[in-house]
């Protein structure tokens, strides 16, 4: 069906954005129409991305890959800056803010605790509450609170039931605690802090709102599957993939504002990204989609992805959107005019790793990450 056209505008087109590496050779060539730049430099890392959503990260001028040891690297020379030993759980969440790392305490002593990305030193630490819980997981955090997810300690040290909570960043004391509804999952969370709600899905097909001030549950409501992937937002909207549609709820409610269908029941949307204002997402058929976040409305269609993986996981340089793709065959970092969804090129670094590709930016920098390689490429 090949590329649809542009049916309409989703927001400002975004510059490539303040560069870490401004004057240390930022001066990138495009490649021709087809043809993927080279690496700017390759590593080894630690442990691969054992799966986990957020298993790579940039903050300032240090790239961040969950493994053990933990190791940041300079984005422009990809040489070692720090390196630290048993601090980071196995496929920990890199959940930055406010330039701290977040991470659960490698010890399982119950900890929280805050590193510099600029040093690995630590400058934050947190409990939740004395022995009572189980190894916390950091869920998300904003300019006031680390939110965690820990499993509720029984007198046989059996854990039935868990608690989210809220730690203040300031005096790193428990703000608030809430006990979830008997039976539901320690595992399967995905959520985020956006302004005064803290909004997750879970495996028993639910999504959830909650009040950051204070814990106190707004609403919840039921979808049609289970979603442990992405959520989207935009303005006073969650966007959550519900098998074959994609459902904007208003943060605020719950009511919900617009609903997109794929083509046909059996095809089903993947992880969607709102990014400058426009919602990007693929689904099961191998189409890209640009949707206005506000209406639904679709902008632009590319179909011509038969053959190759789609992306899971986007970012946005000037007017390139970059995709990387969950599966590596005929995958990696695929580069996409933003404006019409023309793919342009595909990088893979042939290691033929079962495992997902990520990609995050710095500037007019790429970080890829894929099993055990870290890959600097240009974005151009």
């Amino acid at each position: 069906m090949g590329l649809r056209p542009r049916r309409g505008a989703g927001g400002d087109r975004a510059g490539p954005g303040s560069d870490p590496g401004e004057g240390r050779g930022d001066a990138f060539t495009t490649p021709p129409a087809g043809t993927a730049p080279g690496p700017l430099w390759q590593s080894e890392a630690a442990g691969g991305s054992l799966g986990a959503l957020d298993a790579l990260a940039v903050a300032g001028d240090v790239v961040l890959v969950s493994g053990d040891p933990l190791v940041g690297r300079d984005i422009v020379t990809g040489k070692e800056v720090w390196s630290r030993k048993e601090v980071a759980v196995p496929g920990a969440k890199l959940l930055v803010s406010g330039g701290t790392l977040y991470l659960a305490s490698a010890q399982y002593d119950g900890d929280v605790v805050g590193l510099d990305p600029a040093t690995g030193k630590e400058t934050w630490r947190s409990r939740l509450g004395g022995e009572r819980y189980a190894q916390p997981r950091t869920l998300a955090a904003d300019d006031r609170h680390v939110y965690v997810l820990a499993g509720v300690l029984e007198k046989d040290l059996s854990v039935k039931d868990n608690v989210i909570a809220a730690l203040d960043i300031a005096s790193g004391k428990v703000v608030w605690q809430e006990r979830r509804d008997a039976g539901t999952e320690e595992y399967g969370i995905v959520a985020a802090a956006v302004g005064r709600h803290l909004v997750y899905t879970d495996l028993r097909e639910n999504v959830t709102v909650r009040d950051t001030a204070t814990g106190r549950q707004v609403w919840t409501k039921k979808i049609g599957t289970s979603n442990h992937r992405r959520l989207a937002f935009h303005e006073d909207l969650v966007i959550v993939p519900d098998t074959h549609r994609l459902r904007a709820f208003a943060l605020g409610d719950g009511r919900e504002r617009w609903s997109l269908a794929a083509d046909e029941t059996y095809v089903w949307f993947r992880d969607p990204a709102v990014l400058d204002g426009v919602l990007y997402v693929a689904d099961s058929s191998r189409s890209l989609w640009a949707v206005n976040p506000a209406t639904g409305r679709e902008i632009w269609r590319n179909d011509d992805l038969a053959e190759l993986s789609t992306p899971w996981q986007y970012t946005k340089v000037g007017d390139t959107l970059y995709g990387a793709t969950e599966l590596d065959p005929k995958g990696g970092v695929h580069a996409f005019d933003a404006r019409d969804g023309r793919l342009r090129w595909t990088y893979n670094d042939g290691t033929k790793s079962s495992e997902k590709w990520y990609v995050v930016p710095s500037g007019k920098r790429l970080a890829a990450l894929h099993g055990k390689r870290l890959t600097a490429l240009p974005a151009v």
